[in-house]
C-alpha cells in the first residue's frame, strides 16, 4: 500500500539497509500542462519525472520511491493557487515543484507556499520580482529558481539586438509580470546603448486575434519587432504582425525557441530571427539528458523550452530529501544548498550517478550536483547566475551562434550605467 513517508518506517527501513517498496515520499508539481505555456509544462513535467525515475532506479529516497502529484495550472495563476493549496493544505507535501512561467509561480509563492513555509523551486520562472520578493523578506528562503533572471537576460538580449544591427524596433509583450519586467530591462538597456524603441504593445493572452495590437505596433515605422510571448500566443501574433506588413525582422525572448512556433508561423517567414535563452555550460549531465529524454518522454525534443532544468530541479529536490534525511519543509529547504554549490563530490544525472551520490550521502560524504544546464549554485534568494545563449533561425532551425557570460553582462550593465 502507498503512503506518505512516515519517520518511524524510515527509520526502520534505514536500519535494515532495505529498499521500503510499499512507501512514498510525495512531491506536490504544479505546471502549466495546457493553455498558452502548455509546451513549457509538458516538456517541465515529463522531465522531473525522469529525474524521478532515475532517483528511484538508484534507489529511492528514505527507503521509499518518489513520486509527484501532478496538477495542471492552466497556464492561470488563480488556478495554479487552487491546485497549489490542495497539494499544500491538503497533501501535506513538503515541496512544490512549479511553475513554469512567473505569473504561475509568484500567486503559488505569495498565496501558498511562503506563508505555509513550503519549499518551491520553479524551473523556468525569470521574473526579477521573485528576487525582490526574497530580498523583502517575503519567501522565508523557501524559494529556489534554476534559471536566471529577467534582470540579466534583458540585458543580455538588448545587446544582441544592436550586435545584430536591430536599431530600431517595436516591442509586442506579454501583459503579465514577466512581459512587463522583461520589457522594461531590455527597453533601459537597449536605449542606453543607442537603439530606438517605436512602440511598446501589451498584449492579453489567449486572444484569438492579434491584429489590432499588430497594427497599433507598426507605428512609428519599426524595422524589426521584439516578441515578447509565449509558443501559442506568439505564433498568433507573429502571423498577425506579417499579414499587417510588418518587417520580417524579430528578436525573440527563450519561449520563441520551440518548433512548435517556427511551424506555426513558418520556417520561411522567421529565416534570420535572433534570440536569447538562459543558457548551459556543458556537462556529463546534458549529455545523458539529450540522450535519453526524447525516448522517455515519447518524443518530446531535449531541447524544448525549460526540459533540461526542470530535471535539474526534480534532481535537486530528490538529493535534497535523501541528504535531509526527513521529508520536512524546513529540512529540505536546508539541504539544498548542500546538495549544490562548489564543495564536495561531482554528482551527474541519470541512475548510475545518483546511486553513487545516494551512496556518498549515507556516508555522510559531501556532494554537489553539476545538472543538464551546468552546475548549479543558488543565492540568498534562491537564484542563480549562468550563462545567456544566444541563437538564431535558419531555415527552420535554432542554431546557436554564441554565449554571454555573466560577467560580459555585469560589465554591459555597468557601461550603460555610467
Amino acid at each position: 500500500m502507498s503512503r506518505v513517508f512516515l519517520a518511524s518506517a524510515t527509520l526502520a527501513a534505514l536500519a535494515t539497509g532495505a529498499m521500503a517498496q510499499d512507501c512514498t515520499v510525495k512531491v506536490g508539481m504544479v505546471m502549466e500542462l495546457t493553455g498558452p505555456a502548455g509546451v513549457y509544462g509538458q516538456a517541465g513535467a515529463k522531465a522531473v519525472e525522469m529525474a524521478f525515475r532515475d532517483i528511484n532506479e538508484a534507489g529511492g529516497v528514505l527507503g521509499c520511491q518518489i513520486t509527484s502529484d501532478t496538477r495542471d495550472s492552466q497556464s492561470q495563476g488563480n488556478v495554479a493557487v487552487d491546485q497549489a493549496t490542495q497539494l499544500v493544505n491538503i497533501g501535506k507535501v513538503p515541496v512544490l515543484i512549479g511553475g513554469i512561467i512567473s505569473s504561475v509561480s509568484i500567486p503559488i509563492l505569495t498565496s501558498v507556499t511562503g506563508p505555509a513555509g513550503v519549499v518551491q523551486v520553479s524551473p523556468a520562472s525569470s521574473s526579477p520580482t521573485l528576487t525582490e520578493l526574497g530580498q523583502d523578506g517575503k519567501t522565508g528562503g523557501n524559494f529556489f529558481r534554476t534559471i536566471t533572471s529577467d534582470a540579466l537576460q534583458g540585458t543580455a538580449a538588448a545587446q544582441y539586438a544592436i550586435d545584430q544591427g536591430m536599431k530600431k524596433l517595436a516591442i509586442i509583450h506579454v501583459n503579465n509580470d514577466f512581459g512587463v519586467n522583461m520589457m522594461r530591462e531590455f527597453t533601459s538597456a537597449y536605449e542606453a546603448l543607442g537603439g530606438e524603441i517605436t512602440s511598446v504593445t501589451p498584449y492579453n493572452e489567449k486572444q484569438a486575434n492579434y491584429a489590432s495590437e499588430a497594427t497599433a505596433a507598426l507605428q512609428g515605422d519599426p524595422e524589426s519587432l521584439y516578441l515578447i510571448s509565449y509558443p501559442v500566443d506568439g505564433a498568433t501574433i507573429a502571423r498577425a504582425w506579417i499579414s499587417s506588413g510588418g518587417p520580417q525582422s524579430f528578436l525573440l525572448n527563450d519561449g520563441m525557441n520551440s518548433s512548435d512556433f517556427i511551424t506555426a508561423v513558418g520556417a520561411q517567414y522567421l529565416d534570420g530571427a535572433y534570440g536569447t535563452s538562459s543558457g548551459t555550460a556543458e556537462t556529463a549531465s546534458t549529455t545523458y539528458f539529450y540522450e535519453n529524454f526524447a525516448d522517455f518522454s515519447g518524443g518530446i525534443a531535449p531541447d524544448a523550452p525549460a526540459a533540461d532544468r526542470s530535471y535539474d530541479a526534480g534532481a535537486i529536490v530528490a538529493l535534497a530529501i535523501a541528504q535531509a534525511g526527513e521529508a520536512t519543509s524546513e529540512a529540505i529547504r536546508a539541504a539544498i544548498p548542500e546538495v549544490t554549490g562548489t564543495e564536495g563530490e561531482p554528482i551527474y544525472a541519470g541512475s548510475e550517478e545518483f546511486k553513487k551520490a545516494l551512496d556518498l550521502i549515507k556516508a555522510g560524504e559531501k556532494i554537489r550536483y553539476e545538472g543538464v544546464i551546468g552546475p548549479v549554485v543558488f543565492d540568498q534568494y534562491g537564484d542563480i547566475t549562468g550563462p545567456f545563449r544566444l541563437w538564431k533561425i535558419t531555415s527552420g532551425e535554432v542554431e546557436t551562434t554564441g554565449t554571454m557570460s555573466p560577467d560580459e553582462v555585469a560589465e554591459v550593465k555597468q557601461a550603460i550605467s555610467n
